[in-house]
């Protein structure tokens, strides 16, 4: 599907707005916000409103350019903030927390340990999440049962004091998540949407925070690791949005590009069938290696942190430092039984997730890039072989490499504006070398890059040689991602051909 002719053509969705018919046209360029304005203009209400769309069973829809199309038989009903909740669902809710709050008394009154406890709430979050969030929104459950997790992070907290992880670039109160239950919205997704999830093509700038984190919670269900882990889905959201907090504002290094890495990640297991090759365990290794891989990325490079001797530099010896720290992140978070989703996987399989996890998140480091690219080529000279442990790990390596630095395979309108984002990240990165009197790489310094002169080198001498590699396993990947990272070098050859060509009709005019 992808960037089919569907999605280039005006789409229509009609509402019921207080039992009044109205209509809403958009194409496949238009954002989230976009469309919740529109939604917002045909309620008349503000824009900042929040506003949610139910279908005719009542399921929630998501609002964006892929929603599913209906018709004026059967229009989606829209409800804003104002929208009072019915009484049925007040005693559904009312329900469910007082069978938490007896069940809390008993346990508080037994004295039952903090491991009871955390189970005791696990269960009731399951059946909260299966039977009463139908019918009660996420946010008010929020403040109701705020008491349940104030009890638990109490009797975490005294733990955590006595024995808490020194990491002075990371804030600890965001690895340390509090109990809390989920608040982004539940959404319905449209087939349309769940198909170009998958494709490489994927326009990963069209998706708000709440929707980036329901569709990775999608991709965690859609690849079975819900139930190959067995997977609590109250700890799934929690861990999402843990992780989400510790993705640090910067221009580049960013919450959405975590989101962009993984999404490609997903986009590959399923272009290259990898479920053929390798076990469900491992897709899950992949995956959340993905998601964690610039776990609190401060937006200045392993040169810079080594350079400036950093306290992250020092820690780990100048070997890896960043990569290093978003491991330690990672699994600072999956310490806290709060938010860690591999809770009920056995211990030789949780050393055996570490392990793997470990591997691929110290394998983004560029410094090694030539040393796991010509390991990867030695396994393919004698024969890749799928039951090889080390012939996997090395596949393994050079995949979340690739998804790492795909940005170039995805459609022009897509990649441009993340070369403007590391640019900048670049460029805040070098002023400040500049201050404080450390070597700035000519590539990161805004007096003698250009767009096309970062791009063409890093194309035509990292991502060609890599992803051509990648090909000869898996054949689908040639056209899939080569041709378009080709077709990419030839734009930014020709724009920098344009960008001398001005420069030198420039000079001779002065």
């Amino acid at each position: 599907m992808g960037n089919g002719s569907s999605f280039d053509q005006a789409r229509t969705v009609f509402l019921d707005i207080n039992g009044k018919e109205e209509k809403i046209i958009f194409s496949r360029h238009s954002s989230s916000r976009d469309i919740h304005e529109l939604i917002a203009q045909a309620a008349g209400v503000s824009r900042h409103a929040l506003i949610s769309l139910k279908d005719t069973t009542g399921a929630h829809v998501f609002v964006s350019a892929t929603m599913p199309l209906n018709s004026a038989a059967n229009p989606y009903k829209v409800q804003t903030k104002d929208a009072g909740t019915s009484s049925a669902d007040s005693d559904a809710f009312q329900a469910v927390l007082t069978q938490v709050a007896e069940q809390l008394n008993r346990v508080f009154q037994m004295e039952e340990t903090k491991s009871h406890l955390n189970q005791r709430i696990n269960l009731l979050e399951k059946k909260l999440e299966v039977e009463g969030l139908k019918s009660v929104e996420i946010d008010k459950c929020k403040s109701e049962i705020s008491f349940i997790r104030d009890h638990l992070w109490d009797s975490q907290k005294k733990s955590l004091d006595s024995n808490r992880l020194s990491t002075p670039i990371t804030d600890e109160t965001k690895a340390n998540h509090r109990r809390d239950v989920p608040n982004y919205p539940k959404y319905t997704l449209s087939q349309e949407t769940v198909d170009y999830l998958k494709q490489p093509t994927f326009d990963i700038w069209h998706w708000e925070p709440n929707e980036m984190l329901s569709l990775l919670e999608h991709m965690y269900h859609e690849l079975g690791l819900v139930k190959e882990f067995n997977i609590n889905p109250i700890v799934l959201k929690r861990w999402l949005l843990c992780v989400q907090e510790n993705y640090r504002n910067n221009p580049f290094h960013n919450f959405r590009h975590c989101f962009c890495v993984t999404q490609m990640m997903y986009g590959m297991i399923h272009l290259c069938r990898l479920w053929e090759r390798m076990g469900t365990e491992d897709l899950g290794i992949l995956l959340t290696a993905a998601v964690c891989h610039d776990l609190d990325h401060p937006g200045y490079n392993n040169t810079y942190q080594i350079n400036a001797r950093t306290e992250l530099a020092i820690r780990y010896n100048d070997i890896s430092p960043l990569e290093n720290h978003h491991c330690a992140v990672a699994f600072q978070i999956l310490s806290n039984p709060d938010t860690n989703i591999f809770a009920n996987v056995d211990k030789e399989t949780f050393k055996r997730i570490r392990a793997g996890m470990t591997m691929l998140i110290l394998a983004t480091d560029m410094a090694r890039h030539g040393e796991i690219m010509e390991s990867f080529k030695d396994k393919l000279a004698i024969g890749f072989d799928d039951k090889n442990k080390e012939h996997l790990d090395s596949l393994k390596m050079v995949l979340i490499k690739c998804c790492d630095i795909s940005n170039e395979v995805r459609p022009m309108e897509v990649s441009e504006p993340w070369v403007d984002c590391l640019l900048e990240e670049y460029f805040n990165q070098s002023d400040r070398e500049k201050v404080e009197g450390l070597p700035v790489a000519p590539f990161m310094d805004r007096d003698k890059v250009t767009k096309p002169t970062a791009q063409i080198g890093f194309i035509k001498f990292v991502l060609l040689p890599m992803f051509e590699t990648v090909a000869k396993v898996f054949e689908k990947i040639d056209e899939v991602m080569v041709q378009p990272l080709k077709k990419s070098k030839d734009r930014y050859e020709e724009m920098k051909s344009v960008e001398e060509a001005q420069k030198q009709q420039k000079e001779n005019t002065t």
